[in-house]
């Protein structure tokens, strides 16, 4: 496809970035456990610490994605990636140098501020490069090839961090982010701004993609947003349409269920079976593998069969049945079976993402992104 051509620096990009981010995801466990409960399986105060971050991560990204997504409309895509992709090396660089109790807090704080720019702005700034670059019509499956590309990146981190040693797994972490700021400052093109995937010089020029008469009823844009929104603006946003609004409750509702499992899931695997780094990277992989696969090829090929609607409904069922299952582990096993849910239910957020994203123009992509996630 010649729009994903278009988009090889920035897959490179996404790659690198999600290998040297979590790459110290099945290793955190054990590190948090050994800083604040040694030699125990069960720990509260990791368990509360990690739900106080969440939060907080949570709150921060609600305030600046928003303003991160407006200065990337006047400044461009490109010189706001720079704030995430730079500031994932300082937390990172800290648990390189050491994982004693003083410096694991010190990770800790650094992590929890660094997230508020990390995990919103650089999903939602990605996909506003990937909307600006390839047509509405193709805006699914490259979402697809684009969260396979992310998830091919977790994999690789996650393989990595099985063969390392815990202290080396950080090193090469907190090196290999700092690949990623080079690299992306080097290679990454700026975009035009959406213009583009407008049809015509007249469209080109607008801020919005403007459809022709005749698709207007079928495909109804939102009202713009010129400035950072405020709250009232994000409500208005929220209930312009009622496809939007849909799609938000959608996205609150199971991003509440996913938030609240992933975030006890690994401590709760630990008490119960006794899983340690190894076993951690085991069910990550599995999870990794079968999601790259899914995004890559599965999502692809059913896309255009069954329509974006469609399979978010399959892949919501999905969803379910792998959180119930956890939820009702008997065994060591259980998990790993659950953890092959992913299959369907990874398409869940692309799925969201393309029909949104069709519905707003180039320079409210980062800020229609900002109020669903």
């Amino acid at each position: 496809m010649e729009e994903l051509a278009e988009l090889g620096h920035l897959l490179v990009f996404a790659f690198l970035f999600f290998f040297s981010n979590f790459m110290v995801g099945s290793v955190i466990t054990d590190v948090t456990m050994g800083a604040l409960c040694p030699g125990r399986d069960a720990c509260s105060l990791a368990i509360y610490l990690t739900g106080v971050q969440q939060a907080v991560t949570g709150l921060g990204a609600l305030v600046l994605t928003p303003v991160v997504g407006n200065l990337s409309d006047r400044y461009g895509r490109k010189a706001l990636l720079a704030l995430p992709a730079t500031a994932s090396i300082v937390p990172l660089g800290i648990l390189a140098y050491s994982r004693t109790r003083g410096y694991f807090y010190a990770y800790y704080v650094t992590k929890m501020l660094t997230a508020t720019v990390c995990e919103g702005s650089m999903m939602c700034l990605s996909l506003a490069y990937v909307a600006d670059r390839v047509p509405e019509g193709r805006r699914a499956v490259a979402f697809g090839v684009f969260t396979g590309v992310c998830s091919a990146g977790f994999v690789a981190s996650t393989i990595a961090a099985r063969f390392l040693p815990v202290s080396t797994t950080c090193q090469v972490s907190a090196v290999a982010a700092v690949v990623t700021a080079v690299y992306m400052k080097a290679f990454l093109q700026e975009t035009d701004g959406g213009a583009s995937s407008c049809k015509g010089d007249e469209e080109a020029s607008q801020p919005l993609c403007l459809p022709s008469s005749s698709s207007e009823e079928l495909s109804p844009r939102l009202p713009p947003l010129r400035k950072a929104p405020s709250l009232s603006e994000i409500a208005a946003l929220l209930t312009s349409s009622s496809t939007f609004s849909r799609a938000a409750v959608v996205t609150f509702f199971h991003g509440l269920g996913e938030t609240g499992l992933l975030n006890a899931l690994l401590y709760f695997l630990k008490a119960k079976f006794h899983y340690s780094k190894n076993q951690y990277a085991n069910l990550l992989l599995i999870i990794g593998i079968i999601g790259s696969f899914s995004q890559l090829t599965v999502m692809p090929a059913l896309v255009p069969k069954l329509g974006e609607q469609k399979l978010l409904i399959i892949a919501l069922i999905a969803s379910c049945g792998h959180a119930f299952l956890y939820s009702i582990a008997w065994s060591f096993w259980v998990p790993y079976l659950a953890a092959s849910f992913v299959i369907l239910s990874i398409s869940v957020t692309p799925c969201i993402r393309s029909i949104i994203s069709k519905k707003v123009g180039p320079f409210e992509q980062v800020r229609t992104c900002h109020c669903l996630y």
